[in-house]
C-alpha cells in the first residue's frame, strides 16, 4: 500500500468503525473456535499497523510478520509481540515453528499469488491447526478504495472456497460479514461510480455520532458469526484446518 495509505491507518484504527467493529467480530469469530489457550501458538500473517495484535494477543501466545519497513515500525509501538520482516509465499519467517492458529484479515488480497499463499500458510500450522481470514468481497464493489490499496481482486463465496481447497485445506467455513451496512456500502460506492467520484477512498474518519452508529451497527454482528451464515456482505470471513 501507499505510504500516506499506512500512515492514515495508523491514525484511526483504534477509533474508525470499520476497524474497531471488525475486531469485535474477528475476536467473536475466534473466540467461538474454542481449542485454545495461554499457550496457544498464533501468528498474524501481515499485521500491517499493529491494529489486531493486542486483541489477537488474548487469545495465545502472538507473533506475526509484515513485508512494509514503515507499517511494521508502527506496529512495533503498538505491541510488544515479536514482528518480523515477511512475505508471502515464499518469505515467511518462524521456519522452525508451528503454529495452532494463523490469521490473515484483509491480507490475501494484496499478493498476486493467493493459492501459493495460502498453501504457504497451511505449512506452518500444526496438524488441526486452522487459518482465520478474511478479504474483501464481491468483485463488482471493486472501487477506488481497491486501488488505493494495492487489491488484486475481490471475492466471491465461491472463489475464495475454490482457493483454500486449492491450497490444500480442510473443513472450509465461510460466510460474508458486514452485511447490515451492505446497502449503504453498496449505495456509497454506486453514487460514486456515478458522478464519476471514483478518486476518493473509504477510510477516512467520519463524525463522531455517525461514526459511533456505524460502529455499533457492524460489531453487533459478533452475536451472529459462528450462528447465522449470512448470505451476502462487503467482506468474507474463512476458516479452514490443516489436514497434515
Amino acid at each position: 500500500m501507499q505510504r500516506d495509505v499506512y500512515e492514515r491507518l495508523d491514525r484511526i484504527e483504534d477509533r474508525h468503525w470499520w476497524f474497531v467493529a471488525r475486531r469485535a467480530v474477528l475476536s467473536a469469530a475466534i473466540e467461538r473456535l474454542g481449542k485454545l489457550n495461554r499457550q496457544s501458538k498464533i501468528l498474524e500473517a501481515g499485521c500491517g499497523t499493529g491494529g489486531n495484535l493486542a486483541m489477537l494477543s488474548g487469545f495465545g501466545d502472538l507473533v506475526a510478520f509484515e513485508p512494509d519497513d514503515d507499517a511494521r515500525q508502527m506496529a512495533s509501538h503498538k505491541h510488544t509481540c515479536e514482528i518480523l520482516e515477511g512475505y508471502l509465499p515464499e518469505g515467511i519467517p518462524y521456519d522452525d515453528r508451528r503454529f495452532d492458529l494463523i490469521a490473515a484479515f484483509d491480507v490475501i488480497e494484496h499478493v498476486e499469488r493467493d493459492v501459493e499463499s495460502l498453501a504457504a500458510l497451511r505449512m506452518r500450522l500444526n496438524p488441526g491447526g486452522r487459518l482465520i481470514m478474511s478479504v474483501p468481497a464481491l468483485p463488482w464493489l471493486w472501487s477506488a478504495h481497491d486501488e488505493h490499496h494495492h487489491h488484486f481482486r475481490r471475492y466471491t463465496r465461491d472463489s475464495l472456497n475454490a482457493a483454500l481447497k486449492d491450497a490444500g485445506f480442510a473443513n472450509i467455513e465461510i460466510t460474508y460479514y458486514n452485511t447490515l451496512l451492505f446497502p449503504l456500502v453498496a449505495g456509497v460506492r454506486g453514487i460514486k461510480k456515478l458522478f464519476n467520484l471514483s478518486d476518493s477512498s473509504d477510510d477516512h474518519l467520519p463524525a463522531a455520532p455517525v461514526n459511533a452508529l456505524l460502529r455499533m451497527i457492524f460489531a453487533s454482528e459478533r452475536f451472529l458469526i459462528g450462528r447465522v451464515n449470512l448470505p451476502i456482505g462487503v467482506s468474507l470471513l474463512a476458516v479452514a484446518e490443516s489436514d497434515r
